[in-house]
């Protein structure tokens, strides 16, 4: 069997935990990456330390999954709220925001409220501000996030949130994980449960939700969307990740085939794997000191536990995450 290899664009530990699953299956991994010391470097077979952008760093030419108009799409929130819709998947009611103007106006039709964010860069809560009432003062918001092209969301009633973790082969197969029940706390997410507390109709909607996505995009790979669920059951998309996800980590402790090895198995053209659970779960991410708590996830009976390789914990940064199994 002819080894190959599978580069990884990032070094963090997504890229570490990919890393891993193509071992499994004899792939040999290179890492992208100007950070040196990066979790994913502690795995990889080889990495190039250069930026992202770096013309030496990027110079093979080989398929890339998922394709890069997934990235173009994803990576711009007016754009990504625009397309969802365009697959018939209902959104948040949304403005597009390119002056302290534009943001006045579109608060009065949202009656005060929204969450107002840039358009690319922000993750985990950042490059945000909500307005809760007409009271909340508005003056500045624009400039105070950088004068840059931003969106403003309203808000969406919704009773719990939901993600589905979905890939798509080369030859067009779909296949979707059980879909989780996440909780944040700010901004970040701190669980994912599964299943989620929602009806099969509601799961089924899901699915199909991402495999639409999936479709329009002739997408290859894992994709995680994020959704609201509303009192009724029916859903709201709210954002979509394409690459494997953190809301998908309990995957690798609850199924036989991980969202990992998924992604690894789509983007070289195997057969995807069953993604059917075989145990209910809770995942939880260790966040920044909850890493100093680890003697007691360790002895906790059916907990699976996952560092990142990180050296430095800071307020924010995930330092590794939980699984423990529900029997």
């Amino acid at each position: 069997m002819t080894t190959k290899t599978i580069g990884i664009i990032g070094g963090g530990q997504l890229g570490r935990m990919l890393a891993m699953a193509a071992a499994r299956l004899n792939f040999r991994t290179i890492i992208l990456e100007p950070q040196a010391d990066c979790p994913a470097a502690q795995l990889a077979n080889r990495q190039i330390a250069a930026a992202y952008d770096d013309p030496a760093g990027l110079a093979a030419r080989v398929p890339v999954y998922p394709p890069p108009r997934a990235l173009e799409v994803a990576q711009d929130r007016l754009t990504e709220k625009r397309f969802i819709n365009d697959c018939g998947i209902p959104t948040a009611r949304f403005h597009a925001i390119d002056s302290q103007a534009d943001l006045d106006a579109a608060l009065a039709d949202f009656g005060g409220q929204g969450v107002l964010k840039t358009r690319r860069l922000g993750y985990d809560g950042k490059g945000q501000k909500v307005f809760r009432s007409a009271a909340d003062d508005a003056a500045g918001a624009f400039a105070s996030l950088g004068s840059v092209p931003m969106i403003l969301e309203s808000f969406v009633a919704f009773e719990r949130e939901l993600s589905v973790i979905a890939a798509r082969g080369l030859d067009g197969k779909v296949r979707a994980f059980d879909p989780a029940e996440n909780v944040h706390r700010n901004g970040i997410l701190h669980t994912s449960t599964v299943p989620a507390n929602v009806s099969e109709a509601t799961a089924e909607a899901a699915r199909a939700a991402a495999a639409a996505i999936l479709g329009k995009l002739d997408y290859v790979g894992v994709i995680g969307i994020e959704f609201f669920v509303l009192a009724d059951g029916g859903l709201v998309a709210n954002e979509m990740a394409p690459r494997v996800h953190n809301s998908g980590h309990w995957t690798e402790a609850a199924c036989v085939i991980s969202q990992f090895e998924q992604h690894i198995r789509a983007v070289a053209g195997l057969s995807l794997g069953n993604p059917r659970r075989h145990s209910d779960c809770v995942m939880q991410n260790l966040i920044g000191d909850d890493i100093d708590v680890l003697p007691q996830w360790l002895a906790t009976d059916d907990t699976l536990v996952h560092l990142y390789g990180k050296t430095e914990a800071r307020p924010g940064r995930k330092m590794g995450h939980v699984t423990t199994l529900k029997r």
